[in-house]
């Protein structure tokens, strides 16, 4: 289905802009009156990461007049893989900064306006209120639905998407929109009613990501924003675009509107911001209930380690991640036994026996996949076990600062 345009046109270019974006000027379905419109648009872009990057990028370079973006982290090394709008120099410098520097080199004529800090809900009413669309760059299910419900309570319209190792999916989600493009659209609540039980979908930091992915969804995006804002084509309103990258595959499935559905709905349960923290919850609440008193730091380690070189008790130290996690960095002494095997069971048959006075000390990357573990290994018998709060990251961090962090 088509939509109108969702901003009206600027009285008029300037010559530069003419010669800037003429190569739009002369497709006949954008054309003069659509580049107005792109010049007076407002779009905000949340996070200048891996999605975030690519979007801003060709926002700018498309003529999009004023350009809001929310980001409140640093530039790591580990983002320049797909970052790709940060670089080396801007290693430790904010990410708003950065992408503001960027984009006045992509195109001097827009208009960049920095919210350097964390969206939550008692900034995201204000930040959002005055846009005329959202371009979601988050990496998070809890900031997905604060995105989603409070562009719903504003009436703006937003464009998803997500990306995880070689997969992709792009929408458009516009429930506002329904009685103008007469049909029912559905909200992002509508394609996923709940997030995923804690600790099921490992973050792109977990997981990892192909970076140039990042570049094929963040282009569908400003696509799908550019045809929002100029009404042409049909957006990808009650579509889901899914990408395989190593299969190069396309496709599109129709998500229809939940009428039960809890923020869209006909009898609607969320009515105004929530706990969303609470509501996808970081870790279960097993997870959680196991690790009370049952938590050490690194530092705590590193003397347990110590202790056990001069005869005190011993322990045995279990990596919870990835093999080719464990290949770029580890806790010396350490066993890797992947998360995996615990959820079938098989890693129990590796553990030292319940009665053989040994400890389990479990760590992952930041602590939240050992927390899983530990939960099942506290249930198998093993009452005396700990995990690492912080993992391995927090072991380079603080202890080994020669080792890469990731």
């Amino acid at each position: 289905m088509s939509l109108p345009p969702l901003v009206e046109p600027v009285a008029e270019l300037t010559v530069d802009e003419v010669r800037r974006y003429s190569r739009h000027l002369i497709i006949p379905d954008v054309g003069m009156a659509g580049q107005r419109r792109l010049k007076s648009a407002r779009v905000l872009v949340i996070g200048a990461g891996g999605l975030g990057s690519p979007a801003l990028l060709y926002l700018a370079a498309a003529g999009v007049g004023t350009i809001g973006l929310v980001e409140f982290d640093e530039v790591d090394e580990s983002n320049l893989q797909r970052q790709v709008i940060h670089g080396q120099s801007d290693v430790g410098k904010p990410k708003a900064q950065s992408a503001k520097e960027s984009i006045a080199e992509v195109n001097p004529l827009v208009q960049v306006v920095l919210h350097d800090e964390r969206l939550d809900n008692d900034n995201v009413m204000r930040i959002f209120e005055g846009y005329d669309l959202i371009v979601d760059g988050t990496d998070n299910f809890a900031t997905r639905y604060l995105v989603n419900d409070a562009a719903y309570f504003l009436k703006i319209p937003y464009v998803w998407g997500s990306i995880y190792r070689f997969d992709g999916q792009a929408s458009v989600f516009a429930p506002t929109l329904s009685e103008i493009a007469g049909a029912d659209l559905p909200c992002y609540r509508c394609l996923y009613p709940e997030p995923p039980p804690p600790g099921m979908v490992p973050s792109c930091a977990e997981g990892g990501v192909l970076g140039v992915l990042c570049a094929s969804i963040g282009a569908i995006q400003v696509t799908e924003a550019i045809k929002l804002l100029t009404g042409i084509g049909e957006p990808l309103a009650g579509q889901l675009m899914i990408y395989d990258a190593l299969e190069m595959e396309y496709r599109k499935l129709r998500v229809r509107k939940d009428p039960h559905c809890a923020l869209c709905g006909e009898n609607p349960t969320v009515t105004g911001l929530i706990d969303y923290e609470t509501f996808c919850g970081a870790i279960s609440e097993e997870a959680s209930e196991a690790a009370v008193g049952s938590t050490i730091s690194v530092a705590q380690l590193q003397s347990m380690l110590a202790e056990r070189e001069d005869g005190g008790r011993d322990f045995v130290l279990v990596d919870v991640r990835e093999p080719n996690e464990y290949d770029i960095n580890r806790i010396p002494g350490s066993v890797l036994i992947p998360k995996g095997e615990f959820l079938n069971g098989s890693a129990l048959a590796k553990l030292p026996g319940v009665d053989s006075g040994k400890q389990i000390v479990m760590h992952c990357k930041t602590g939240i996949r050992s927390a899983e573990t530990l939960a099942i290994v506290k249930g198998a018998g093993y009452g005396d076990a700990v995990h690492v709060g912080g993992g391995v990251s927090a072991w380079v961090d603080q202890i080994d600062p020669s080792q890469p962090a990731y």
